[in-house]
């Protein structure tokens, strides 16, 4: 049996505990119900296991990973399983649309962009990262491999918004010190979560880079965490409320 991932990732893989890594950050939740405004029906698309449906709306999750619909907490509706590229709805039937940290996974981004927007009568909301700003993380010093692997993956806001159309703005999301949701410029101040395989997993941009290279970037991280060298080079960001990454919202209005 398949696990049913429509993109480039096998969540069926490294799905398997994603749930403990990736919580929704509040402070990202707050930022994208700035942008939804006072809309009501919501369609999520590459909903995964549910993190940033909000609670105060009806909202109608896409999914197309069985193993990412079966991490979904029983207090959201079952997700539906298709995908981006073919959403089976009617036109405008959703007050506004969000996609968080899925489009770079679609197989075919200018398809499923034109569908959420087929399908939405108000903003298409999109939180992803900048490919041109990736390289302001750390990381890039001790995994460049994996920077280079995102950076691939990633489509750039300007090709997004030329998709979707509209009135579109690209807002920058700083990321809090303590971000639940581990996306890789989350741990920018605690750098030891990285040298957690699970951590690593469920950042999917590790599975794009041959294996041996990337056990050869973890151990050049854990030796300047051992000698103090990441941290005479880095230390400040442990204590450092935000981080100015590559993460951004792209808000569309028809």
């Amino acid at each position: 049996m398949t696990d049913g991932s429509a993109g480039d990732a096998d969540y069926g893989t490294i799905g398997t505990g994603y749930r403990n890594y990736r919580q929704p950050e509040p402070e990202l939740e707050a930022a994208i119900a700035a942008q939804l405004g006072d809309t009501r029906t919501l369609i999520n698309i590459g909903a995964g296991a549910g993190s940033y449906e909000p609670r105060d709306r009806i909202v109608t999750a896409v999914e197309p990973s069985a193993s990412m619909r079966a991490q979904r907490p029983d207090w959201l509706a079952e997700a539906v399983d298709a995908t981006a590229e073919n959403l089976p709805f009617d036109d405008d039937s959703f007050d506004a649309a969000i996609s968080t940290f899925s489009v770079h996974q679609w197989s075919d981004l200018e398809r499923g962009l034109a569908e959420a927007r087929r399908v939405t009568r108000g903003p298409v909301v999109i939180m992803t990262c900048d490919p041109a700003l990736l390289d302001r993380f750390w990381l890039v010093d001790y995994a460049p491999e994996v920077i280079a692997a995102e950076a691939r993956r990633y489509p750039t806001p300007e090709r997004i918004a030329a998709a979707l159309g509209g009135t579109t703005a690209v807002v920058p999301v700083p990321i809090p010190l303590n971000c639940v949701d581990g996306f890789g410029e989350a741990y920018f101040g605690r750098p030891e979560m990285l040298l957690d395989p699970g951590a690593r997993r469920a950042n999917s941009a590790w599975s794009f880079v041959d294996p041996e290279v990337a056990e050869a970037s973890v151990e050049r991280l854990r030796a300047a965490l051992d000698d103090g060298s990441w941290d005479a080079a880095h230390g400040s960001l442990r204590t450092q409320p935000h981080f100015e990454g590559s993460l951004v919202l792209i808000t569309s209005h028809p």
